[in-house]
């Protein structure tokens, strides 16, 4: 390919990317789900004046605990900071937060054609079918339904899938570049900076430097090389993440976010949201040996049907049957060992924290390559089909094909179904606004709410928030008095863990401070529907 045909070939993919994540951005009008309300709620706050602060209160394990609360002493500020870019060219609505995500979606599928196309090199396929098997790729990542959906939400999963396919493409090029091994090579600049920015991004940045530790010690360059090779971009890396570990330091008293070291001790879901009852290694072991092998089943399981294969099947199932034949040359190599390693630290360290998202936002690089094993066995199925039939014309273009289409038609079907559940959360939101505008009080005056869905809360209403803990009513009411002025609870949803039916039974003590309110229903019948489900409590020991 000539420059000026590798250029419009990127464009072209750039554009079926930006194009089918515009769209699906049109389609989710309320940011779901909730972390994407953080990073939207944290951009405007900031863009207002307000600081780095949220005005939800959705976990209780770093302090200070307060409202304003200070944001990401979990997650990581990069996709808020690219959402107040656009926030404040477009204005402060969900819509302009979305843009970036958009943007880096229709990269993400360039930089997918780009890893084919070297995979192709490597494979020796012949010059017609490596440029339709890598233009393939980056047409399916077009219309892949796991990146398309996430390329249209403005959290950390499109700008962390960008940052680890750029960087595994530069591992394999720079390790296979054997002059680049032997003397210093301003890529590993390049390297550095993108190890860095996803460190901004998502913690699983840890295991995109240790992918290049491997790959540096796999091509066997000497010690003094590579240590070269390891400490350049290392330095780099953490010169862009080093204001951030001040920040967190001076904010919360660490350079790291202790808080994701300590979910690797949830026993359940629930426990994130712990107020009284925090996770600590003696409860956590305290459940046996089965339990905890259990969990790692579980979240194996999890990681693997939920979020890999149900999301991009059937062209998922294809690709990962062949990935121990796929993955085995030297281009592939790094966004594998990424691949390996984020797979199973989610699934056996965070067993329980992953089946509430942990291994679901980090997975775009594992649905990239899962996507290009699958575009190269079905080329060599083609090839060999027609090899056998003596087709006497080209026909590697039936394996891109069937890709993109069975892709497409899953994507086509469920971005209408998730933008319509979006709708629904929003429309829900506004019925519970109403409801206690009816009875004299403005959600804007209530004062921290308790809550299921905290983040959705502030974010809807711009009103302080409290996670609802699953504990004892006693815990709640502990809760309420720590953070005066906190008199409601609101449950959206049947239920929320133990929560509401312990308080069924009078003789729990604590069940005597709360005192349900029966909120009158909406005129409109689509209203009621959205506010059938939520239940709400004032609550106050007599």
């Amino acid at each position: 390919m000539t420059r000026r045909e590798a250029f419009l070939t990127g464009l072209v993919i750039f554009a079926a990317g930006l194009a089918v994540r515009l769209w699906a951005a049109s389609e989710i009008v309320f940011p779901l789900p909730e972390d994407t309300a953080y990073y939207t709620g944290v951009a405007r706050n900031l863009l207002e004046g307000r600081g780095l602060v949220s005005d939800s209160l959705w976990s209780y394990q770093t302090p200070p605990l307060s409202l304003p609360r200070p944001a990401f002493e979990v997650w990581l500020p990069l996709p808020t900071f690219l959402a107040t870019g656009t926030m404040a060219a477009f204005g402060a609505t969900f819509d302009a937060a979305q843009v970036p995500s958009v943007l880096l979606g229709g990269l993400a599928c360039v930089l997918a054609w780009l890893v084919a196309r070297d995979v192709a090199g490597e494979l020796g396929l012949p010059t017609g079918r490596s440029r339709v098997m890598a233009i393939g790729v980056g047409l399916t990542c077009a219309v892949y339904l796991p990146l398309v959906l996430h390329g249209a939400l403005p959290d950390s999963t499109t700008p962390f899938t960008v940052f680890a396919l750029g960087s595994c493409m530069l591992m394999a090029r720079l390790v296979h570049d054997r002059a680049a091994v032997r003397a210093f090579d301003p890529r590993l600049l390049v390297l550095g900076a993108l190890i860095g920015l996803a460190a901004l991004t998502r913690n699983e940045a840890v295991w995109l430097a240790t992918t290049w530790v491997v790959v540096v010690l796999a091509a066997r360059p000497g010690w003094r090389r590579a240590l070269m090779l390891v400490l350049v971009p290392g330095v780099i890396a953490f010169a862009v993440f080093l204001p951030w570990m001040v920040r967190d330091w001076t904010v919360f008293g660490s350079p790291l976010p202790g808080q994701a070291a300590a979910n690797a001790l949830s026993v359940t879901g629930f426990d994130i949201f712990a107020w009284s009852d925090p996770p600590t290694l003696e409860r956590y072991l305290a459940q046996g040996l089965g339990p905890l092998l259990g969990a790692r089943v579980t979240g194996i399981l999890h990681n693997l049907v939920n979020v890999l294969v149900l999301l991009g099947i059937p062209l998922s199932i294809l690709g990962l049957i062949a990935l121990p034949w796929t993955a085995r040359g030297r281009m592939l190599r790094p966004l594998v060992v990424l691949s390996l390693t984020t797979f199973l630290v989610t699934s056996l360290a965070f067993p329980v924290a992953t089946t509430w998202g942990t291994f679901l936002h980090a997975a775009g690089p594992v649905h990239t390559l899962v996507v290009i094993s699958a575009l190269v066995i079905l080329d060599r199925g083609v090839a060999k089909l027609a090899g056998r039939l003596e087709w006497s014309r080209p026909v590697a273009w039936l394996g891109p094909a069937f890709a993109i289409f069975v892709s497409s038609a899953f994507t086509f079907l469920y971005i209408p179904a998730f933008g319509e559940q979006s709708q629904e959360v929003g429309q829900r939101y506004a019925a519970i606004a109403a409801q206690f505008e009816s009875i004299g009080q403005p959600v804007d005056e209530l004062g921290p709410v308790i809550t299921n869905f905290p983040i959705w809360w502030s974010e809807a209403y711009r009103t302080p928030a409290l996670a609802l803990p699953n504990e004892s009513p006693t815990s709640i009411v502990d809760l309420a008095s720590a953070f005066p002025g906190t008199r409601y609870l609101v449950l959206v949803g049947e239920e929320h863990g133990r929560w509401p039916a312990v308080l069924a039974d009078p003789s729990t003590p604590g069940v005597e401070c709360f005192r349900e309110v029966d909120l009158p229903a909406p005129s409109k019948p689509a209203d009621a529907e959205a506010v059938e489900d939520v239940r709400t409590w004032i609550i106050g020991c007599p």
